[in-house]
């Protein structure tokens, strides 16, 4: 039997890192952290007691991720790599280790009383990375961010943006309506929404004998050009989601309340291996609706979660809403909570756990 330190060389295979004329009974086990940032990546190497074998900085790149794992490997056999950051920084990185069969799992920043206990430093977060995977306390494994729900994701993005310019926009123009010399103002104030931006797009505005009128006229065409051109990139990004919605999880347009941007949502939530998630307990706390024990002593309680992710919870809200106000069942639901003396809050809070669950079992 070779001793740990005289193993020789490591051998990089495609598919996974091996180590070459070892007695593999005899290889340390070893676990792990990575403290992510934008150009490069510090690691540490714990064994199985928590001991700290070393910490070294990688170059944030591929070739970079590829000296990260050889050197971990160089170690002894990899168990698991908790990554921080594994939606942002360590991104990449998450998706080269998974790519070689190595165990990512998910790490949140370091405790405060322990960070105030030790100090900070790119080294001592990769060491807590580590100890949190190997302790399992950080356990959740992330998305992969590698199939049709990122192309969600990522339309998302654009289409938030594109909604929030388009209101921007819209109160820009409405304002300089209310502002503008009387003949204009007279013309537009009473305009609905959509009357006023196609009408003002049309316009052909001519240098006069009142230079505001016409800059007021010019600059109100050029926003009403700016909204129909944000239309139309909506447009765009609806019937590319509406495509990706259908081939990810059709079923969940059907739900009553459901719609392009709710559906979205939600699959975000649940990223591209939702089978991460166990049940619908998991789920339903990852939206943040399952209330959270806060008792002492004698006393039993419950406290609201203000955790999870905000889009996925104002997504369930939504659904609620909508299912209230048109839903025969919601309603008679409503009534008989009221009738129990429930307050409008509890019962949207007891939907929404209810609806958290309905969707579950369609995300897949």
């Amino acid at each position: 039997r070779v001793p740990w330190f005289r193993l020789s060389r490591v051998v990089f295979h495609p598919s996974i890192f091996k180590l070459k004329g070892a007695d593999m009974s005899m290889v340390r086990i070893i676990v792990g952290g990575v403290d992510t940032h934008a150009d490069e990546h510090v690691v540490a190497a714990i064994d199985a007691n928590g001991g700290v074998l070393g910490t070294e900085s990688f170059p944030a790149d591929e070739a970079g991720y590829e000296a990260l794992l050889a050197w971990l490997v160089s170690h002894g056999e990899v168990k698991r790599v908790g990554v921080e950051g594994t939606g942002s920084w360590g991104v990449g990185l998450a998706r080269f280790l998974r790519s070689h069969d190595v165990m990512v799992v998910e790490v949140d920043r370091p405790n405060r009383q322990h960070r105030r206990r030790v100090g900070k430093s790119d080294a001592t977060d990769a060491v807590s990375a580590a100890r949190a995977a190997l302790s399992g306390s950080a356990a959740v494994v992330p998305k992969t961010r590698d199939g049709a729900v990122e192309e969600i994701r990522i339309l998302l993005v654009a289409r938030r943006s594109a909604r929030e310019q388009r209101i921007q926009t819209l109160n820009q123009l409405r304002h300089l309506v209310f502002t503008a010399p009387e003949p204009i103002r007279c013309r537009f104030k009473d305009r609905p929404k959509t009357g006023l931006i196609s009408e003002v797009a049309k316009l052909r505005p001519r240098a006069g004998s009142d230079p505001i009128s016409y800059t007021t006229l010019l600059t109100m065409r050029g926003l009403g050009k700016r909204i129909k051109h944000i239309d139309t990139e909506m447009k765009t990004i609806d019937s590319r989601l509406k495509q990706l919605i259908g081939q990810t999880a059709p079923s969940l347009l059907e739900l009553h309340g459901v719609g392009l941007d709710t559906a979205a949502s939600l699959l975000v939530t649940a990223g591209d291996n939702p089978d991460r998630l166990r049940s619908e307990a998991p789920w339903a706390h990852l939206c943040g609706v399952t209330p959270i024990p806060a008792s002492s002593g004698k006393t039993t309680r419950h406290r609201l979660n203000r955790g999870g992710d905000r889009h996925a919870n104002a997504a369930l809200y939504r659904i609620v809403l909508t299912r209230m106000s048109s839903d025969p069942r919601t309603r008679a639901y409503v009534t008989r909570r009221r009738a129990e003396g429930r307050s409008n809050r509890e019962i949207v809070r007891c939907l929404k756990r209810y609806v958290a669950r309905e969707t579950f079992k369609h995300l897949t």
